[in-house]
């Protein structure tokens, strides 16, 4: 039988809103006056997760792969950036065991996109949807999430590497 060791790593992200822009929350066009403004589709919740698979492999952070001067990825799906941690992690023979993610947003409301979320990141990361949990809070109206100037998303993803015996 095999061994794991499990690791864990955190990830944070904060994008502000921008007119003309679609608000993109993990994988999944969330109705709302305003957008997300970013290099690629700015998913605050991808870029959080993604960043907490990176820190649990012990890599350097979704700017290192996915770098904002680099013109030939300008607005591309943040669902793809997971894909490119997912496979990250395969390479390595480490399985994705769980993802915890919180979203933190005055505004728009986002728990009823939620099972939508979830089908795309676990579909993104080649895990069971039951793998996959986001929650969402408010910032009790204080600072720049409270002003609803933008969102910010935490993450924690936990991975198992297995032991060479």
């Amino acid at each position: 039988m095999a061994e794991y060791e499990y690791r864990s790593g955190i990830g944070y992200d904060v994008h502000q809103f921008a007119q003309g822009r679609k608000c993109i929350l993990g994988g999944v066009e969330i109705p709302h006056s305003v957008g997300l403004l970013g290099h690629s589709d700015a998913d605050v919740l991808c870029h959080a997760i993604a960043d907490s698979i990176l820190g649990a492999l012990g890599l350097p952070d979704i700017g290192y792969y996915f770098p904002p001067n680099d013109d030939s990825i300008e607005g591309i799906s943040s669902l793809k950036i997971l894909e490119k941690c997912a496979e990250l992690a395969s390479e390595k023979g480490v399985r994705i065991v769980n993802v915890d993610s919180m979203l933190i947003a005055e505004a728009p409301k986002v728990m009823k996109h939620r099972e939508a979320m979830v089908k795309n990141l676990s579909s993104a990361l080649s895990i069971t949807p039951d793998r996959v949990n986001i929650k969402a809070t408010t910032n009790e109206t204080m600072g720049f999430v409270g002003r609803e100037e933008g969102i910010a998303a935490m993450a924690t993803t936990s991975l198992a590497f297995p032991l060479d015996l």
